[in-house]
């Protein structure tokens, strides 16, 4: 892409999500604001058009990702219930990747709104430290806040074997909500 050169409409959002589907990681929205020599909200109000097209793109703490839809090994999912202090979220995530688990969404139930969900998308230690700078330098609250500590996890791994002992771990760790 050269530096002078701003694309246009359906012509840059097409080279977003070409750029997305061949990247391997996630790609943040002032890399492609830089890129495409636009503001990064016109880049924000394009995902949300591709988005609205149907196209797989989340929005992570690292950036955008394109969920390809490839031939991947099979995928197991679960949802726990966990409980802890902002102080332990580390703690969680590291026990919950040191596993072979990636921690796909956080969601709680507000009183008001409902359930909300935020995607966290960390699979190792690296976008777990990526994701915890990333709320201490905007300071931002974790959804749990709004909750006493009570949040739920999709958690994701192509072994069922990581998503049992990654569960184990957490309630060997005093994070598991236990049902009554």
């Amino acid at each position: 892409m050269t530096e002078a050169k701003k694309l246009l409409g359906d012509e840059r959002r097409a080279w977003i999500l070409q750029q997305l589907k061949n990247s391997p990681s996630p790609i943040t929205g002032s890399e492609l604001a830089e890129q495409t020599n636009v503001s990064r909200q016109v880049i924000v109000g394009d995902i949300t058009l591709l988005k609205a097209k149907n196209e797989p793109i989340i929005a992570t703490s690292q950036g955008y990702i394109y969920l390809q839809q490839a031939s991947t090994p099979p995928q197991f999912e679960k949802t726990i219930a966990c409980k802890h202090l902002p102080r332990d979220t580390e703690k969680e995530l590291t026990i919950l990747v040191d596993h072979g688990v990636t921690v796909k969404d956080v969601r709680v139930e507000h009183p008001i709104y409902g359930d909300l969900t935020a995607s966290i998308m960390v699979s190792n230690r690296q976008e777990v430290k990526q994701f915890l700078e990333k709320i201490k330098a905007t300071k931002a609250s974790y959804l749990s806040e709004l909750t006493e500590g009570f949040h739920l996890h999709t958690i994701t791994s192509n072994s069922e074997n990581n998503l049992i002992k990654a569960e184990i771990a957490l309630k060997n760790a005093g994070f598991i909500v236990e049902s009554e």
